[in-house]
């Protein structure tokens, strides 16, 4: 089974505004792959699932996955949130509708797939893939 890290991250320019998401793939064999994209109007929490969704669906067969994010949003989301989300009808405890629900859904479907971990890490904390994901998250907004 191939093995690999992921490091995501997402950016927004105002928020909402122009955003930018990036991935670093790190494989097991030691190589690494990076990914990035924009969206011309968004939010960060949106550019922060955009990227762990363009991340797992990079992956064509079944993948054990280390997901690293500094996003406590991402992380909770898909971990603890999701599960209430959906026993609520994807409302929150407020009865109000799960903002970004479209991307929890798919996220949900395709990982699936694989053997995924999530953790959480703090931003700006000289861990050196979450750094050049922002670096390139950032980047990708302007290109």
């Amino acid at each position: 089974m191939i093995k690999a890290d992921i490091y995501t991250d997402g950016s927004c320019l105002g928020n909402p505004g122009p955003g930018g998401w990036a991935v670093i793939i790190k494989f097991d064999n030691g190589a690494i792959k990076e990914l990035s994209g924009s969206e011309d109007h968004t939010t960060n929490n949106r550019m922060e699932l955009t990227a762990a969704i363009k991340a797992i669906t990079s992956f064509k067969k079944k993948t054990e996955i280390n997901i690293y994010t500094d996003s406590k949003y991402l992380k909770e989301g898909i971990t603890i949130w999701i599960k209430k989300w959906k026993i609520n009808k994807w409302k929150t405890s407020n009865k109000k509708d799960v903002k970004n629900s479209d991307l929890w859904k798919l996220l949900e479907s395709i990982i699936e797939d694989h053997k995924i971990q999530w953790f959480w890490v703090k931003g700006h904390n000289e861990n050196i893939f979450n750094e050049k994901a922002d670096i390139l998250a950032k980047k990708a907004i302007k290109s």
